[in-house]
């Protein structure tokens, strides 16, 4: 039994997600030893227009358009903080529960790796994720909160 119980607004943002990413998503609750919220999931081209005039997504063609993407956010003393450690305790028991349901996730704290299937730390997958952006005379994006369904699989 989880230590942890999401909120009204993390059910609330849950609602037409995919539900295998649902599953992945309640499961990692019960696994993980940091609690999150759900900041978002499924998104209306308005609410994407925005995030992409701010900067915090990259582009229109985002897979919380059509429910296959989640946002996670770590819960701490009341408050929902971006900070990179415990964001990456969260993508640890995302990816156990993946594994665990077989669903394969991609992660943007590393977005060219299928996370289910790198056997690294968040943290190295990230640093490994920026050295090869660098070395492609890219910049990265890195989105630690954000977890979905490959396309490859998932329309």
């Amino acid at each position: 039994m989880s230590k942890f119980k999401f909120g009204e607004k993390s059910l609330s943002e849950l609602k037409g997600v995919h539900p295998e990413l649902v599953a992945v998503v309640n499961r990692a609750l019960e696994l993980t030893v940091q609690d999150f919220s759900v900041h978002d999931g499924l998104r209306t081209v308005e609410e994407q227009k925005k995030m992409v005039a701010s900067g915090a997504s990259k582009t229109m063609d985002s897979r919380h358009l059509t429910g296959h993407a989640v946002d996670l956010v770590p819960y701490i003393n009341g408050k929902l903080r971006w900070e990179w450690v415990p964001i990456y305790r969260i993508a640890d028991a995302v990816r156990i529960a993946a594994i665990e349901l077989g669903t394969p996730i991609r992660w943007g704290g590393a977005w060219d790796i299928t996370f289910t299937e790198n056997p690294d730390s968040p943290e190295d997958m990230v640093i490994d994720y920026v050295a090869r952006r660098k070395k492609a005379g890219k910049e990265a994006f890195i989105d630690g909160p954000h977890f979905e369904l490959p396309k490859s699989k998932y329309s």
